[in-house]
Order: C-alpha cells, then sequence, then structure tokens
C-alpha cells in the first residue's frame, strides 16, 4: 500500500449572493507555484503516483515500444509553397523536437532555419514550443514564435537566412498566435497580452528598431474582448480588431503603407456575429449570424465608407442544415468550410466578374471522414491544399483542382505497423435524458469480440467539434481488445451552431447528461463491459462532472488539466482567460449564472461516495487552466472517498503548461503511462 498524500485543511469560506461556499484548500491557489508548501505537495502527489504506477511500469515500456513502433522517426511534413520557397518541417530519428527547413522550388537545394533539438541544448531549455512562423515576402527573413515554459508567453525571434543569426534581438513578452509580415517584408505585426493573459494589443514593428519603438496599432479596453490580427490572403491588407464568443469588431489597414492606421469596417455589436471576413477586393467577404441566421450564411460587403450589415449582399443562398465555419479566398475560386449531416465538408466556388458562382461540394468515397483547409500561402493558385482523415484513414495532404475538384495525394502520413483492414468503424447513437440523439462515433479491431472494454471521450464546450479522426495513438488499446468511442455531446458543433448553443450557459448540464447517456447506451446495447472516460481542459471539467453525477459509470477516468473549480476561476477577474469566458460559462457575479455553475462545479459537488481510479493531471506553468484547480480537486476527495473506492493519482509536470512536454518522446511516454493506468484499473491492480 503505497503513502497517500495530504494536503493540510485551513477553512476559508467565499461568500456572494447570500450563499456559502466552504473551501479548505484554497490556499493552494493563493499561495501560488513557487511557494514551498505548495511544492511540497505537488511533489508529494507525483512520488504517490511513481509508487502506484512502480509494478506497472514494465506494461508502460510495453506501451511504449508499440507506439513508437507506429511512428515513422524520419520524416518530413509536406511543404508549403510560397515565393521561390517551400516550408516544411522534418523529424530525424532519435531527436525530439521538429527541424523547420525550406527547399528551393526549382533547385531543390535546402537550408535548415531552426533546429529545436539544438536550441534547446544551446540554451539549457526544459521545454520548446513553436507557435508560429512567417517568412518575409523575399525569403530573406524567417520569423517565429517561441515558448520555452509553457506558459505561452513568447519571445519573438527574426532569423536573416543570409547570415544565419538573428537580425535583431528577439522581442520579449509576446502574444502566442499574431505573426505576419508587411508587403515589402520591412514590418511585422504582433500582440502583446496584457496582465491575466489576454491579447488586448496589436503592434507594428519595423525590422531593426527597438522595440520600445514600436507602433501601437490598436488596443482593446474591454476585458471581455481579445485583440486579433491577420493578414488577407491576397497579402494587401492586414485584418485587426477584436472578438468575443459571441461579437467581433473589424478594422482594416493597406499592408502596403509602413504608415497606414485602422480603419473600422463593422462595429461590434453582441449577439451579431462575423467570426470571419477578408478582404475580396472591391468587397468584404463575411460569415454572419445577421438576421437570423443561426447557422451562419456568407456575404460580401460593398467597400464603401459607412456600409452595414443591411447593405450586405448573400453570396450563397442559406441552408439552415448547412453550418459554415470558415473559408480561404483565391484569386480566382472560393473554398468554403462547414458541416452538413454533422461531418465536415468543402464547397468550391468560383470567382466570376460578377461575384460568386454556385457552390460545388467536394466528395470522398468514405461515409464517415474529417476535411479541412490545409496551409495554403499564395493566392494565384489553381490547387488547394487540404487535409483529409477518418477513424481508420491516417491523415492526408492533398491537393484539390479548384476547377475538376479532383484530388492529388501529396503526403500520406506514414504509419508503420498499421493495417487499415483490420479496423472498423461505425456511428450509434445514445438517448439523452430530454429525447435528443446523441451521435457517438466507434472504432476497433474488426476481430474484437463485443462487449468490450471501452475508452469513451468528450469535450463538449466553445462549440469545438471532436471529429472522427485518425489517431496513432489508439492503436495499443485497440490491439487489446478495446473500443474507442467519441461522444459528439451538446456544447460541441457537430450538429451545428444549434448543437453549441444547447450546451453552454444556462444549457451547460446537457453537456453531461449527454456524456453519461452515450456510456449508457454503449452498456446497454452491449458494446461496452466497462467504461474508461477520458476529457482534457473543458474536457477535464466533463469529466469531473460526470464522475460527480455517476461514479458507478466508470471504472477509471483521465482528468487532464481540468477546469474542475469553475466558481474560483469565474470569479477571479485577474487570471487568464476567465472575462472572455462569460460568453460560454456565464458571469457568476450574475445571481442566476452562479446558480448554473454551482450546480455542475466539479470541486464543489464533491461528495461522499466510491469514486472510480482517477488520474489527474496538471502542468505547472499552465495559463489555462491553473495547476491550483486540479490539486485542490484532489487535496478534496482523498478526504470523500468511501472505502472500495479506485486509486487516485495527481501528475503535475513541473516543466511544462496546458499543452504538457513538448518532446515526441516524452509525449509518447505519457501515453503509455496513461495506458498502463488503465490496463490495471481494469483489473484492480492499482494500490
Amino acid at each position: 500500500m503505497t503513502k497517500i498524500p495530504s494536503a493540510a485543511r485551513r477553512g476559508v469560506t467565499h461568500s456572494i449572493h447570500g450563499h456559502d461556499r466552504p473551501d479548505d484548500y484554497h490556499w493552494l491557489k493563493t499561495q501560488g507555484k513557487q511557494d514551498a508548501e505548495v511544492l511540497g505537495y505537488l511533489k508529494a502527489e507525483n512520488e504517490h503516483l511513481a509508487a502506484v504506477m512502480g509494478p506497472h511500469r514494465d506494461l508502460q515500456e510495453e506501451i511504449y515500444k508499440e507506439l513508437l513502433s507506429h511512428v515513422q522517426e524520419q520524416d518530413d511534413a509536406p511543404p508549403v509553397p510560397e515565393g521561390e520557397w517551400a516550408y516544411f518541417t522534418r523529424t530525424e530519428e532519435g531527436q525530439a523536437h521538429a527541424l523547420y527547413l525550406r527547399r528551393h522550388r526549382e533547385t531543390g537545394r535546402e537550408e535548415v532555419l531552426l533546429d529545436l533539438n539544438k536550441l534547446k541544448v544551446d540554451e539549457g531549455l526544459e521545454n520548446v514550443w513553436v507557435y508560429a512562423t512567417s517568412a518575409s515576402p523575399d525569403g530573406r527573413y524567417w520569423a517565429y514564435l517561441l515558448d520555452t515554459t509553457g506558459q505561452e508567453i513568447m519571445e519573438l525571434r527574426v532569423l536573416d537566412t543570409q547570415t544565419g543569426s538573428l537580425a535583431e534581438p528577439p522581442l520579449k513578452e509576446v502574444g502566442a498566435w499574431t505573426l505576419f509580415w508587411n508587403a515589402d517584408g520591412t514590418q511585422l505585426f504582433y500582440a502583446t497580452d496584457d496582465a491575466t493573459q489576454r491579447t488586448d494589443r496589436i503592434w507594428r514593428h519595423t525590422l531593426g528598431q527597438p522595440q520600445d519603438k514600436d507602433e501601437l496599432l490598436y488596443q482593446e479596453d474591454d476585458a471581455t474582448f481579445r485583440a486579433g490580427a491577420s493578414l488577407a490572403e491576397n497579402r494587401e491588407t492586414v485584418l485587426l480588431g477584436s472578438y468575443a464568443n459571441m461579437a467581433q469588431e473589424w478594422y482594416a489597414l493597406d499592408a502596403r503603407d509602413e504608415h497606414a492606421r485602422p480603419e473600422l469596417i463593422l462595429p461590434r455589436q453582441r449577439g451579431t456575429e462575423v467570426p470571419e471576413l477578408t478582404d475580396g477586393g472591391d468587397h468584404w467577404l463575411l460569415l454572419t449570424n445577421a438576421g437570423g441566421a443561426s447557422e451562419f450564411k456568407l456575404m460580401r460587403l460593398p467597400k464603401r465608407a459607412g456600409a452595414t450589415l443591411a447593405d450586405a449582399a448573400e453570396v450563397l443562398p442559406y441552408d439552415e442544415n448547412r453550418y459554415l465555419t470558415g473559408f480561404h479566398l483565391f484569386k480566382n475560386h472560393l473554398l468554403l468550410s462547414g458541416r452538413e449531416g454533422g461531418f465536415t465538408r468543402l464547397w468550391m466556388l468560383p470567382r466570376t466578374p460578377g461575384g460568386y458562382g454556385a457552390a460545388r461540394r467536394v466528395d470522398f468515397p468514405e461515409a464517415s471522414y474529417t476535411v479541412r483547409i490545409g496551409p495554403n500561402h499564395e493566392y494565384d493558385v489553381m490547387t488547394a491544399r487540404i487535409v483529409y482523415t477518418s477513424l481508420t484513414q491516417p491523415v492526408q495532404h492533398l491537393d484539390l483542382d479548384l476547377n475538376t475538384l479532383h484530388t492529388t495525394l501529396v503526403k500520406d502520413t506514414p504509419v508503420p505497423n498499421y493495417d487499415a483492414a483490420k479496423y472498423v468503424a461505425e456511428q450509434v447513437w445514445a438517448t439523452a435524458e430530454d429525447g435528443e440523439k446523441i451521435p457517438v462515433s466507434l472504432v476497433r479491431r474488426q476481430n474484437t469480440l463485443l462487449p468490450a472494454p471501452t475508452l469513451l471521450y468528450g469535450y463538449g464546450s466553445y462549440g469545438a467539434s471532436m471529429e472522427p479522426a485518425f489517431a496513432m495513438s489508439r492503436l495499443p488499446l485497440l490491439d487489446r481488445g478495446w473500443v474507442w468511442a467519441i461522444a459528439h455531446i451538446r456544447g460541441g458543433s457537430e450538429l451545428g451552431r444549434r448543437w453549441y448553443d444547447a450546451g453552454r450557459l444556462k444549457h451547460k448540464m446537457n453537456t453531461f447528461t449527454d456524456f453519461i447517456a452515450a456510456g449508457e447506451h454503449l452498456k446497454a446495447a452491449g458494446i461496452s463491459s466497462e467504461l474508461v472516460a477520458m476529457g482534457r481542459s473543458a474536457g477535464g471539467l466533463l469529466m469531473g462532472s460526470v464522475i460527480n453525477l455517476r461514479p458507478d459509470l466508470w471504472k477509471a477516468a483521465f482528468v487532464g488539466v481540468p477546469f474542475v473549480d469553475v466558481l474560483s476561476t469565474m470569479l477571479d477577474d485577474t487570471i487568464p482567460l476567465t472575462t472572455g469566458e462569460y460568453d460560454e460559462w456565464g458571469n457568476p457575479n450574475d445571481p442566476e449564472a452562479y446558480a448554473t455553475m454551482r450546480e455542475y462545479s466539479p470541486y464543489d459537488n464533491l461528495r461522499e461516495a466510491k469514486y472510480p481510479h482517477l488520474f489527474v493531471s496538471t502542468g505547472l506553468n499552465d495559463p489555462r487552466v491553473a495547476y491550483w484547480e486540479p490539486a485542490k480537486y484532489v487535496a478534496r476527495l482523498r478526504t470523500l472517498q468511501h472505502p472500495g473506492s479506485g486509486t487516485l493519482t495527481l501528475k503535475t509536470n513541473m516543466g511544462a503548461g496546458h499543452f504538457a512536454s513538448s518532446g515526441r518522446y516524452d509525449a509518447l511516454n505519457e501515453t503509455a503511462e496513461e495506458y498502463a493506468f488503465a490496463l490495471a484499473a481494469l483489473q484492480d491492480r492499482l494500490t
């Protein structure tokens, strides 16, 4: 029997709206991640996990080797053309991190732009992540955003490809996603965050100029909005502004003018969304829900002063059964993405002298698949890079002929020791409490006898859809006779925007009861013998809630970087994400919203019960879901477990953030550890 960690209990009571909320472990938040007592508790939990897993390390190593056997260690990603060069990444055998390269499109000459393995050693770093890259139009400079802590606070570095050295000192404390050049490659656009890591400012940086001389282009002072910027496909226009879950505001400036200032295109209007907008030449092309178009419509807005959405013309007839999600504009074609019948779809519209022609759907041979628009960095071309996969088909990178809609294979992701014919995918439907039908995607080996142990995965927030896509990492479980299931629960967008709206704010409980319904159906239908649940981040909230509601349904659960202390987080507007999340969860300063969130917040609804085996994980530097949420959750749960409960573990990655370890071999080993835990849990061999 391993020694069970115990966190000190210090009674604190939070009071709001006439309600008292006791919290014995609030100190894990307030004392901070550098505090010796906090670190001591987290390390004790890591030691407990090591002791629990000690007898299963051989199994973990076996699974790790299986995972590695499915990895093409030496491999190139498909090059993406841009100007004279094509840019790509390479992995090399034995190296944990990617190399960034480019290949001259005429001569075939290759250049290494960045070797993350060497950088990690040279700078003595534990982890390294690259969030964005951007090549200058002439190819002379190559910029990238580098995170070395997992906190998602970047350095912006610019490589001079002629010298092989940095062109200037790195820009510090840069935001994670915004990075692109102006038209002549003399200026870079980037973002910075406020104290809560909300992106609030957009900057223009002139190459060679000190960072303190950079020009502030836009500042967002509303704490419920985030600033952002991008470059239109024609590379002539910078699009920038602010984004909230349910509203956007758009500005534009000329990317060819070094001194241009942003000009307003569309002001924000709560409830009216314009999530996508680009420069169509004499018009702005956009998606909007204006006029009650809940599944969004494609519109063109004339480029004239004072034009509003009332002046916009429909490009494609609105269809409530077709949910539009994005597009990419080329000189002569428009590629549109969306969902239809529960699956991702692509449509092509030719550009005509009068605007746009009729939409044609891009069809594929499989009934169930996932397709998306890939990286496309050239405007005047007749092909588009797209990405295709299914539950049994590894990712394919395809070039789509925009005239014929025929596809050409660019690269089939190699998966050694994998035979797709040995596996079968299907979809079943569970019935929710309110009668709604919930789709569940399944994959297993052809020869798996049912009922079988099943890993049920879910997310169900932010409108994010969990697609029926291939994952090599599932194979060790599938090859041991497991079923892998994905519950397409409300809160995602699998069945359109209505699916998302039915799983947020006051309807959030649907997300959790849908997942339970999926699990119950798999058992009742004779598909599943035992259920292991898995979710990360907002999916970790899902795990915490369904474990509280039905602890008896699950043999084990993986609660990854989980948003489990919902009220504490959403009542603290000084920490990352909070204010921008009100449209998703509600603002608990409102009594009605508070009551809804109190109903499902996992930490606040823990009770005395017999709980399943639980593997809870976090990263010490996580800016999205702070370490203290899962730490408090585990500390409280340890005091409430009835005799006969499963083994409870907490793993803290002391050098990473929300996305765990950056090295691919470390990631494989973490997966192997989780699967070893699941297999041991199935046989009640955890102590």
